[in-house]
Protein backbone atom coordinates (compact mmCIF):
# COMPACT_ATOMS: atom_id res chain seq x y z
CA UNK A 1 0.00 0.00 0.00
CA UNK A 2 1.47 3.59 -0.53
CA UNK A 3 1.61 5.82 2.43
CA UNK A 4 1.89 9.52 1.53
CA UNK A 5 2.83 12.29 3.82
CA UNK A 6 -0.86 14.10 3.36
CA UNK A 7 -2.57 11.33 4.43
CA UNK A 8 -1.19 10.46 7.52
CA UNK A 9 -0.81 13.33 10.43
CA UNK A 10 0.68 12.59 13.42
CA UNK A 11 -1.48 13.43 16.69
CA UNK A 12 -0.99 13.54 20.52
CA UNK A 13 -2.32 14.52 23.44
CA UNK A 14 -1.73 16.38 26.88
CA UNK A 15 -2.86 16.42 30.52
CA UNK A 16 -2.46 20.06 31.39
CA UNK A 17 -3.70 21.60 35.01
CA UNK A 18 -4.26 25.33 36.13
CA UNK A 19 -2.39 25.88 39.21
CA UNK A 20 -1.01 28.64 41.42
CA UNK A 21 2.08 28.84 43.06
CA UNK A 22 2.89 31.20 45.70
CA UNK A 23 6.39 31.63 47.22
CA UNK A 24 6.37 33.18 50.74
CA UNK A 25 7.62 33.78 54.04
CA UNK A 26 5.93 32.72 57.12
CA UNK A 27 4.37 35.63 59.67
CA UNK A 28 5.39 36.32 62.58
CA UNK A 29 3.88 34.08 65.06
CA UNK A 30 3.80 30.76 63.45
CA UNK A 31 7.52 29.87 63.42
CA UNK A 32 7.88 25.99 64.12
CA UNK A 33 4.41 25.32 62.63
CA UNK A 34 4.34 22.22 60.39
CA UNK A 35 3.77 23.01 56.51
CA UNK A 36 0.23 21.84 55.56
CA UNK A 37 1.31 18.16 52.94
CA UNK A 38 -0.10 20.14 49.41
CA UNK A 39 -4.00 19.40 48.59
CA UNK A 40 -4.95 17.32 45.59
CA UNK A 41 -7.53 18.80 43.50
CA UNK A 42 -9.10 17.68 40.11
CA UNK A 43 -7.52 19.21 36.92
CA UNK A 44 -9.04 21.77 35.17
CA UNK A 45 -7.76 21.45 31.60
CA UNK A 46 -6.92 18.26 29.46
CA UNK A 47 -5.91 17.93 25.96
CA UNK A 48 -5.80 14.73 23.95
CA UNK A 49 -4.69 14.31 20.48
CA UNK A 50 -5.61 11.41 17.96
CA UNK A 51 -3.21 11.03 14.79
CA UNK A 52 -4.60 10.62 11.00
CA UNK A 53 -6.30 6.60 11.64
CA UNK A 54 -5.18 5.51 7.77
CA UNK A 55 -4.67 6.37 4.08
CA UNK A 56 -6.44 3.40 3.22
CA UNK A 57 -9.76 3.09 1.23
CA UNK A 58 -10.61 0.23 3.22
CA UNK A 59 -10.34 1.69 6.68
CA UNK A 60 -13.38 2.54 9.41
CA UNK A 61 -12.20 4.46 12.25
CA UNK A 62 -14.51 4.78 15.89
CA UNK A 63 -13.62 7.52 18.04
CA UNK A 64 -15.16 7.19 21.67
CA UNK A 65 -14.67 10.10 24.22
CA UNK A 66 -14.90 9.75 28.02
CA UNK A 67 -14.79 11.24 31.55
CA UNK A 68 -15.95 9.09 34.16
CA UNK A 69 -18.24 10.10 37.07
CA UNK A 70 -17.67 11.07 39.88
CA UNK A 71 -14.67 13.65 39.83
CA UNK A 72 -15.52 17.70 40.12
CA UNK A 73 -13.48 21.02 39.24
CA UNK A 74 -12.73 23.46 41.95
CA UNK A 75 -15.02 26.18 42.28
CA UNK A 76 -14.70 28.80 39.60
CA UNK A 77 -13.58 26.21 37.45
CA UNK A 78 -13.75 27.13 34.21
CA UNK A 79 -16.98 25.94 31.93
CA UNK A 80 -17.51 22.33 31.06
CA UNK A 81 -16.61 21.19 27.93
CA UNK A 82 -14.75 18.56 25.77
CA UNK A 83 -14.09 19.12 22.14
CA UNK A 84 -12.27 17.09 19.30
CA UNK A 85 -11.22 19.38 16.40
CA UNK A 86 -9.72 18.79 13.09
CA UNK A 87 -5.90 19.80 13.47
CA UNK A 88 -4.23 21.43 10.44
CA UNK A 89 -1.71 19.28 8.53
CA UNK A 90 1.38 19.97 6.46
CA UNK A 91 1.56 19.32 2.63
CA UNK A 92 4.95 18.47 1.67
CA UNK A 93 8.07 16.67 3.22
CA UNK A 94 9.30 17.11 6.42
CA UNK A 95 11.74 20.05 6.89
CA UNK A 96 15.20 20.73 9.03
CA UNK A 97 15.20 23.86 11.39
CA UNK A 98 16.75 25.76 8.37
CA UNK A 99 13.54 25.49 6.41
CA UNK A 100 14.76 23.62 3.99
CA UNK A 101 13.12 20.41 2.33
CA UNK A 102 14.73 16.96 3.84
CA UNK A 103 15.20 15.19 0.65
CA UNK A 104 15.17 12.04 2.86
CA UNK A 105 11.83 12.79 3.79
CA UNK A 106 8.68 11.10 2.06
CA UNK A 107 7.68 13.66 -0.52
CA UNK A 108 5.64 10.60 -2.51
CA UNK A 109 2.39 11.92 -2.94
CA UNK A 110 0.02 9.75 -4.47
CA UNK A 111 -3.43 11.48 -7.06
CA UNK A 112 -5.67 9.76 -5.22
CA UNK A 113 -4.54 12.16 -2.24
CA UNK A 114 -4.69 15.56 -4.52
CA UNK A 115 -7.97 14.55 -5.70
CA UNK A 116 -10.41 14.96 -2.54
CA UNK A 117 -13.87 13.11 -2.87
CA UNK A 118 -17.47 14.66 -3.26
CA UNK A 119 -17.61 14.93 0.74
CA UNK A 120 -14.41 17.55 0.44
CA UNK A 121 -11.73 17.74 2.93
CA UNK A 122 -12.68 18.26 6.43
CA UNK A 123 -11.43 21.70 7.42
CA UNK A 124 -8.92 22.44 10.22
CA UNK A 125 -10.75 23.38 13.22
CA UNK A 126 -13.92 21.84 12.50
CA UNK A 127 -15.78 20.01 15.60
CA UNK A 128 -15.26 15.97 14.94
CA UNK A 129 -16.83 14.89 18.47
CA UNK A 130 -18.57 16.85 21.34
CA UNK A 131 -18.41 15.30 25.13
CA UNK A 132 -21.22 16.69 27.20
CA UNK A 133 -21.37 15.08 30.25
CA UNK A 134 -19.74 12.54 32.61
CA UNK A 135 -20.23 8.98 33.09
CA UNK A 136 -21.32 8.53 28.95
CA UNK A 137 -19.36 8.18 26.25
CA UNK A 138 -19.68 9.13 22.59
CA UNK A 139 -18.95 8.33 19.35
CA UNK A 140 -17.84 8.72 16.05
CA UNK A 141 -17.26 7.31 12.93
CA UNK A 142 -15.66 7.97 9.59
CA UNK A 143 -14.84 5.49 7.01
CA UNK A 144 -12.72 8.42 5.19
CA UNK A 145 -9.26 7.95 3.73
CA UNK A 146 -8.13 11.30 4.39
CA UNK A 147 -9.31 11.46 7.66
CA UNK A 148 -7.66 14.83 9.82
CA UNK A 149 -5.32 14.12 13.17
CA UNK A 150 -7.53 15.20 16.07
CA UNK A 151 -7.38 18.18 18.90
CA UNK A 152 -9.08 17.58 21.74
CA UNK A 153 -9.76 20.05 24.63
CA UNK A 154 -11.44 19.15 27.77
CA UNK A 155 -12.39 21.95 30.45
CA UNK A 156 -13.96 22.04 33.79
CA UNK A 157 -15.46 18.73 35.39
CA UNK A 158 -15.13 16.97 31.93
CA UNK A 159 -11.28 17.47 31.98
CA UNK A 160 -10.16 14.70 35.15
CA UNK A 161 -9.81 11.61 33.48
CA UNK A 162 -10.86 12.47 29.80
CA UNK A 163 -10.17 9.82 27.56
CA UNK A 164 -10.04 9.17 23.62
CA UNK A 165 -9.89 5.81 21.55
CA UNK A 166 -9.28 5.64 18.32
CA UNK A 167 -9.92 2.50 16.64
CA UNK A 168 -9.33 1.81 12.97
CA UNK A 169 -9.67 -1.88 10.97
CA UNK A 170 -8.40 -1.87 8.20
CA UNK A 171 -9.77 -4.83 5.72
CA UNK A 172 -7.04 -5.83 3.30
CA UNK A 173 -4.04 -4.66 2.19
CA UNK A 174 -0.41 -3.85 4.13
CA UNK A 175 -0.87 -3.35 7.44
CA UNK A 176 -4.52 -4.92 7.75
CA UNK A 177 -5.54 -5.37 10.90
CA UNK A 178 -7.03 -3.64 14.23
CA UNK A 179 -5.09 -0.49 14.26
CA UNK A 180 -5.96 0.91 18.58
CA UNK A 181 -4.57 3.65 20.27
CA UNK A 182 -5.50 5.64 23.53
CA UNK A 183 -4.50 9.18 22.30
CA UNK A 184 -1.57 10.74 24.37
CA UNK A 185 -0.35 13.98 25.62
CA UNK A 186 2.15 16.28 24.44
CA UNK A 187 5.77 15.53 25.95
CA UNK A 188 9.12 16.40 24.44
CA UNK A 189 10.36 12.58 25.08
CA UNK A 190 9.01 9.43 23.63
CA UNK A 191 10.55 5.80 23.17
CA UNK A 192 9.31 3.54 20.94
CA UNK A 193 11.01 0.07 21.39
CA UNK A 194 9.89 -2.13 18.20
CA UNK A 195 9.85 0.25 15.39
CA UNK A 196 11.57 -1.56 12.23
CA UNK A 197 12.97 -0.22 9.17
CA UNK A 198 12.71 -3.45 7.55
CA UNK A 199 11.21 -3.89 3.64
CA UNK A 200 8.26 -5.94 5.03
CA UNK A 201 7.10 -2.90 7.35
CA UNK A 202 6.09 0.24 6.87
CA UNK A 203 6.47 2.38 9.86
CA UNK A 204 5.49 5.83 10.23
CA UNK A 205 5.83 8.03 13.41
CA UNK A 206 3.34 10.99 13.67
CA UNK A 207 4.86 14.32 15.02
CA UNK A 208 1.61 16.99 16.44
CA UNK A 209 2.83 19.97 17.66
CA UNK A 210 -0.62 21.55 19.46
CA UNK A 211 1.01 24.73 20.48
CA UNK A 212 1.17 28.06 18.80
CA UNK A 213 5.04 28.29 18.32
CA UNK A 214 6.89 26.20 16.06
CA UNK A 215 8.59 22.85 17.48
CA UNK A 216 12.36 21.19 16.51
CA UNK A 217 12.26 17.76 16.71
CA UNK A 218 15.17 14.69 16.38
CA UNK A 219 14.16 11.46 15.72
CA UNK A 220 16.84 9.07 16.87
CA UNK A 221 16.91 5.21 15.93
CA UNK A 222 19.13 2.81 17.87
CA UNK A 223 19.88 -0.66 16.50
CA UNK A 224 21.37 -3.80 17.36
CA UNK A 225 24.77 -2.15 16.54
CA UNK A 226 23.99 1.30 18.30
CA UNK A 227 23.39 4.27 17.31
CA UNK A 228 22.05 4.48 13.44
CA UNK A 229 23.20 7.60 11.10
CA UNK A 230 20.22 9.28 10.46
CA UNK A 231 20.79 13.16 9.44
CA UNK A 232 17.48 13.06 7.82
CA UNK A 233 15.74 13.06 10.91
CA UNK A 234 17.68 15.74 13.04
CA UNK A 235 16.32 19.68 13.32
CA UNK A 236 12.27 18.52 11.93
CA UNK A 237 10.34 21.47 12.39
CA UNK A 238 6.85 21.19 13.39
CA UNK A 239 4.81 24.15 12.88
CA UNK A 240 2.35 25.76 15.04
CA UNK A 241 -1.26 23.77 15.19
CA UNK A 242 0.11 20.94 12.75
CA UNK A 243 1.37 17.59 12.08
CA UNK A 244 4.08 16.10 10.10
CA UNK A 245 4.35 12.42 9.52
CA UNK A 246 7.74 11.02 8.58
CA UNK A 247 8.49 7.54 6.94
CA UNK A 248 11.13 5.87 9.02
CA UNK A 249 12.51 4.05 6.00
CA UNK A 250 13.78 7.49 4.58
CA UNK A 251 15.79 8.21 7.62
CA UNK A 252 18.45 5.50 6.72
CA UNK A 253 19.67 3.63 3.90
CA UNK A 254 20.14 0.11 5.64
CA UNK A 255 17.13 -1.73 6.59
CA UNK A 256 17.19 -2.51 10.43
CA UNK A 257 14.95 -5.12 11.26
CA UNK A 258 14.80 -4.56 15.32
CA UNK A 259 15.09 -0.57 16.30
CA UNK A 260 13.87 1.85 18.93
CA UNK A 261 12.80 5.15 18.20
CA UNK A 262 13.23 7.98 19.92
CA UNK A 263 11.39 11.15 19.55
CA UNK A 264 13.12 14.05 21.24
CA UNK A 265 11.82 17.67 21.04
CA UNK A 266 14.94 20.52 21.14
CA UNK A 267 12.54 23.22 21.54
CA UNK A 268 8.60 23.02 22.04
CA UNK A 269 6.89 19.98 22.54
CA UNK A 270 5.07 17.52 20.59
CA UNK A 271 2.86 14.76 20.54
CA UNK A 272 4.55 10.92 19.16
CA UNK A 273 2.39 8.65 17.03
CA UNK A 274 4.03 5.48 15.46
CA UNK A 275 2.31 3.26 13.38
CA UNK A 276 3.92 -0.24 12.14
CA UNK A 277 2.31 -1.98 9.32
CA UNK A 278 3.49 -5.37 7.67
CA UNK A 279 2.95 -7.23 4.83
CA UNK A 280 2.02 -10.27 6.25
CA UNK A 281 1.41 -9.51 9.63
CA UNK A 282 -1.20 -6.74 9.72
CA UNK A 283 -0.54 -3.82 11.88
CA UNK A 284 -0.96 -1.77 14.96
CA UNK A 285 -0.13 1.54 16.69
CA UNK A 286 2.96 0.90 19.37
CA UNK A 287 2.50 2.79 22.77
CA UNK A 288 5.48 4.52 23.92
CA UNK A 289 7.23 3.06 26.63
CA UNK A 290 6.80 4.16 30.09
CA UNK A 291 9.70 6.31 31.44
CA UNK A 292 12.94 4.61 31.81
CA UNK A 293 13.47 2.19 34.79
CA UNK A 294 15.12 -0.71 36.07
CA UNK A 295 12.09 -2.43 36.19
CA UNK A 296 9.13 -3.06 33.79
CA UNK A 297 5.96 -4.66 33.38
CA UNK A 298 4.76 -5.41 30.43
CA UNK A 299 1.20 -6.36 30.88
CA UNK A 300 -1.43 -8.48 29.11
CA UNK A 301 -0.41 -10.95 26.76
CA UNK A 302 -2.96 -13.35 25.27
CA UNK A 303 -3.05 -17.42 25.71
CA UNK A 304 -3.09 -17.98 22.12
CA UNK A 305 0.14 -15.79 21.09
CA UNK A 306 1.99 -17.87 18.27
CA UNK A 307 4.63 -15.37 18.48
CA UNK A 308 6.33 -13.31 21.19
CA UNK A 309 9.24 -10.57 20.69
CA UNK A 310 10.74 -8.62 23.14
CA UNK A 311 12.88 -5.26 22.55
CA UNK A 312 14.56 -3.74 25.26
CA UNK A 313 17.02 -1.02 25.24
CA UNK A 314 19.16 0.83 27.95
CA UNK A 315 19.52 4.19 26.77
CA UNK A 316 22.16 5.40 29.47
CA UNK A 317 25.55 4.88 29.52
CA UNK A 318 25.50 1.49 31.45
CA UNK A 319 24.64 -1.73 30.05
CA UNK A 320 21.60 -3.23 31.96
CA UNK A 321 21.52 -6.92 32.98
CA UNK A 322 17.99 -8.26 34.00
CA UNK A 323 15.64 -11.21 35.01
CA UNK A 324 12.76 -12.34 33.24
CA UNK A 325 9.99 -13.50 34.83
CA UNK A 326 5.84 -14.14 33.47
CA UNK A 327 3.48 -13.62 35.45
CA UNK A 328 0.42 -16.03 35.23
CA UNK A 329 -2.77 -16.79 36.95
CA UNK A 330 -1.53 -18.68 39.49
CA UNK A 331 2.38 -17.57 39.93
CA UNK A 332 5.17 -15.74 38.57
CA UNK A 333 7.68 -18.42 36.58
CA UNK A 334 11.40 -17.91 35.15
CA UNK A 335 10.88 -19.27 31.10
CA UNK A 336 13.38 -21.81 30.13
CA UNK A 337 15.93 -20.39 27.81
CA UNK A 338 14.79 -17.15 28.73
CA UNK A 339 15.93 -16.54 32.21
CA UNK A 340 17.94 -13.66 31.91
CA UNK A 341 19.25 -10.78 29.39
CA UNK A 342 21.88 -8.69 29.24
CA UNK A 343 21.51 -5.45 27.33
CA UNK A 344 24.06 -3.12 25.78
CA UNK A 345 23.99 0.47 26.44
CA UNK A 346 22.63 2.08 23.42
CA UNK A 347 21.85 -1.02 21.38
CA UNK A 348 18.09 -2.54 20.98
CA UNK A 349 18.43 -6.27 21.96
CA UNK A 350 15.58 -8.34 20.55
CA UNK A 351 14.61 -11.80 22.22
CA UNK A 352 11.87 -14.39 20.18
CA UNK A 353 10.91 -15.81 23.42
CA UNK A 354 8.95 -18.94 21.56
CA UNK A 355 6.10 -19.71 23.41
CA UNK A 356 6.42 -18.37 26.59
CA UNK A 357 2.50 -18.50 27.19
CA UNK A 358 2.33 -22.18 26.94
CA UNK A 359 -1.53 -21.54 26.85
CA UNK A 360 -1.92 -19.07 29.51
CA UNK A 361 -2.53 -15.64 29.64
CA UNK A 362 -0.33 -13.17 31.57
CA UNK A 363 2.46 -10.38 31.44
CA UNK A 364 5.73 -10.11 31.24
CA UNK A 365 7.86 -8.67 34.39
CA UNK A 366 11.40 -7.39 33.82
CA UNK A 367 13.71 -7.09 36.85
CA UNK A 368 17.43 -5.53 37.41
CA UNK A 369 19.30 -8.41 38.10
CA UNK A 370 22.09 -6.81 40.29
CA UNK A 371 22.42 -3.63 38.18
CA UNK A 372 20.09 -0.94 38.42
CA UNK A 373 20.43 0.59 34.69
CA UNK A 374 16.93 2.24 33.54
CA UNK A 375 15.39 0.40 30.50
CA UNK A 376 12.41 0.93 28.09
CA UNK A 377 10.94 -2.44 26.19
CA UNK A 378 7.73 -3.56 24.53
CA UNK A 379 6.39 -6.55 22.94
CA UNK A 380 5.48 -7.67 19.74
CA UNK A 381 2.92 -9.66 20.52
CA UNK A 382 1.08 -11.95 16.97
CA UNK A 383 -1.95 -14.41 16.81
CA UNK A 384 -3.11 -16.60 14.74
CA UNK A 385 -1.20 -18.81 11.41
CA UNK A 386 0.09 -18.74 8.07
CA UNK A 387 -1.85 -15.84 5.97
CA UNK A 388 -4.39 -15.25 8.77
CA UNK A 389 -1.73 -13.41 10.88
CA UNK A 390 -2.52 -10.22 13.58
CA UNK A 391 -0.20 -7.99 15.32
CA UNK A 392 -0.36 -5.89 18.13
CA UNK A 393 2.18 -4.14 20.80
CA UNK A 394 2.61 -4.22 24.66
CA UNK A 395 5.17 -1.41 25.70
CA UNK A 396 6.25 -0.92 29.50
CA UNK A 397 3.53 0.15 31.59
CA UNK A 398 3.43 2.68 34.41
CA UNK A 399 1.22 1.59 37.39
CA UNK A 400 -2.21 2.84 38.15
CA UNK A 401 -1.73 4.79 41.51
CA UNK A 402 -5.25 6.22 42.19
CA UNK A 403 -7.47 5.22 38.42
CA UNK A 404 -7.24 4.46 34.83
CA UNK A 405 -9.69 4.29 32.18
CA UNK A 406 -9.72 3.02 28.73
CA UNK A 407 -12.82 3.33 26.32
CA UNK A 408 -14.24 1.95 23.28
CA UNK A 409 -14.99 -1.32 25.08
CA UNK A 410 -17.49 -3.72 23.44
CA UNK A 411 -19.76 -6.93 24.67
CA UNK A 412 -17.50 -10.41 24.71
CA UNK A 413 -15.10 -8.25 22.77
CA UNK A 414 -12.57 -6.80 25.58
CA UNK A 415 -10.46 -8.53 28.13
CA UNK A 416 -8.50 -7.01 31.18
CA UNK A 417 -5.58 -8.13 32.68
CA UNK A 418 -4.83 -7.14 36.07
CA UNK A 419 -0.98 -7.19 37.32
CA UNK A 420 0.14 -7.32 40.94
CA UNK A 421 4.13 -8.09 40.25
CA UNK A 422 5.35 -7.69 44.05
CA UNK A 423 4.69 -9.55 47.35
CA UNK A 424 1.54 -8.16 48.10
CA UNK A 425 -1.69 -8.76 46.50
CA UNK A 426 -4.17 -5.94 45.06
CA UNK A 427 -7.40 -5.41 44.97
CA UNK A 428 -8.97 -3.29 42.47
CA UNK A 429 -12.52 -2.00 41.49
CA UNK A 430 -13.44 -2.33 37.89
CA UNK A 431 -16.35 -0.02 36.62
CA UNK A 432 -18.17 -0.30 33.14
CA UNK A 433 -19.79 3.00 32.20
CA UNK A 434 -22.88 3.19 30.61
CA UNK A 435 -22.75 2.35 26.62
CA UNK A 436 -22.98 5.26 24.62
CA UNK A 437 -26.68 4.47 23.15
CA UNK A 438 -28.32 3.20 26.67
CA UNK A 439 -27.25 1.34 29.35
CA UNK A 440 -26.57 1.71 32.89
CA UNK A 441 -23.17 1.58 34.75
CA UNK A 442 -21.87 -1.45 36.66
CA UNK A 443 -19.03 -2.04 39.30
CA UNK A 444 -17.17 -5.28 40.32
CA UNK A 445 -14.28 -5.66 42.75
CA UNK A 446 -11.38 -7.75 42.12
CA UNK A 447 -8.33 -9.66 44.08
CA UNK A 448 -5.57 -10.11 41.85
CA UNK A 449 -3.25 -12.14 43.77
CA UNK A 450 1.19 -11.36 44.08
CA UNK A 451 3.22 -11.91 41.49
CA UNK A 452 0.06 -13.08 39.27
CA UNK A 453 -2.06 -11.70 36.10
CA UNK A 454 -5.40 -11.81 36.40
CA UNK A 455 -7.61 -11.67 32.91
CA UNK A 456 -11.48 -11.16 32.88
CA UNK A 457 -13.82 -9.82 30.83
CA UNK A 458 -14.97 -6.20 32.24
CA UNK A 459 -18.51 -6.51 33.96
CA UNK A 460 -21.14 -5.88 31.19
CA UNK A 461 -23.30 -2.95 31.69
CA UNK A 462 -27.05 -3.80 32.14
CA UNK A 463 -28.90 -3.61 28.60
CA UNK A 464 -25.38 -2.06 27.32
CA UNK A 465 -26.32 -0.43 23.72
CA UNK A 466 -22.76 0.80 22.15
CA UNK A 467 -19.10 0.97 22.97
CA UNK A 468 -18.41 1.49 26.95
CA UNK A 469 -15.65 3.06 28.94
CA UNK A 470 -13.90 0.80 31.47
CA UNK A 471 -12.19 2.40 34.23
CA UNK A 472 -9.80 0.78 36.93
CA UNK A 473 -9.05 2.03 40.53
CA UNK A 474 -6.84 0.87 42.71
CA UNK A 475 -8.61 0.50 46.27
CA UNK A 476 -5.84 -0.99 48.59
CA UNK A 477 -2.35 -3.67 48.27
CA UNK A 478 0.44 -3.12 46.28
CA UNK A 479 1.20 -2.06 42.99
CA UNK A 480 -0.82 -3.04 40.10
CA UNK A 481 -0.66 -2.73 36.36
CA UNK A 482 -3.48 -2.93 33.55
CA UNK A 483 -3.79 -3.59 29.92
CA UNK A 484 -6.90 -3.84 27.57
CA UNK A 485 -7.48 -6.60 24.66
CA UNK A 486 -9.90 -5.91 22.06
CA UNK A 487 -10.33 -8.48 19.76
CA UNK A 488 -12.34 -7.99 16.46
CA UNK A 489 -11.97 -10.92 14.48
CA UNK A 490 -12.85 -10.78 10.84
CA UNK A 491 -13.02 -13.18 7.57
CA UNK A 492 -10.88 -15.59 10.00
CA UNK A 493 -8.05 -12.75 10.57
CA UNK A 494 -8.01 -12.46 14.36
CA UNK A 495 -7.74 -8.52 14.56
CA UNK A 496 -7.10 -7.40 18.19
CA UNK A 497 -5.41 -4.53 19.57
CA UNK A 498 -3.74 -4.01 23.08
CA UNK A 499 -4.03 -0.70 25.01
CA UNK A 500 -2.22 0.06 28.24
CA UNK A 501 -4.06 1.74 31.19
CA UNK A 502 -1.47 3.91 33.43
CA UNK A 503 -2.64 6.48 35.81
CA UNK A 504 -5.15 9.05 34.79
CA UNK A 505 -3.18 11.56 36.87
CA UNK A 506 -6.77 13.55 36.89
CA UNK A 507 -5.51 15.58 40.39
CA UNK A 508 -2.76 17.55 41.06
CA UNK A 509 -0.62 18.87 44.46
CA UNK A 510 -2.11 22.73 44.89
CA UNK A 511 0.08 23.80 47.92
CA UNK A 512 -1.99 26.18 50.50
CA UNK A 513 -0.94 29.76 49.96
CA UNK A 514 -1.22 32.92 51.92
CA UNK A 515 -0.79 36.58 51.15
CA UNK A 516 2.28 37.69 53.54
CA UNK A 517 1.92 41.68 53.86
CA UNK A 518 5.15 41.91 55.21
CA UNK A 519 6.66 41.37 51.96
CA UNK A 520 5.44 44.85 51.19
CA UNK A 521 7.98 46.60 53.90
CA UNK A 522 11.09 44.89 52.54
Amino acid sequence: MKRTTLSLFGAVAALAAVTGIAVFEAPAGTAGTAAKAPARLPVERSMRLCPAPTSSDVGETAYTAFTPAGATGRAGARKAAADLLAAGGTTGPAKKDDGKPDSKADSKSDAKDKKKDDKGAVAAGATVLSLKEPGKPVTATTDRSDAPALIGTADGTLAPGWTVQQSTVVSAGSGRGLHGLTCTAPDTSFWFPGASTAKSRQDYVHLTNPDSTAAVVDLEMYGKDGRIKAAAGEGINVPPRSTVPVLLSTLTDAPTESATLHVAARSGRVGAALQASDEKLGGDWLPPSAEASPDAVLPGIPADATSVRLYVLAPGGDDADLKLRFAGANSAITPAGHETLHVKSGMTTAVDLGDITRGEAGSLLLTGDGSRTPVVAALRVTRGKDDKQETAFIAATPPIDKRGTVADNRVKSSTLALVAPGKEAAQVKVSSSAGSDGGTAVSKTYTVKPGTTLSVEPPEPSGAKGTYAVTVEKVSGGPVYASRMLALPKDGVPMFTIQPIPDDRSTVAVPEAEQDLSMLNR
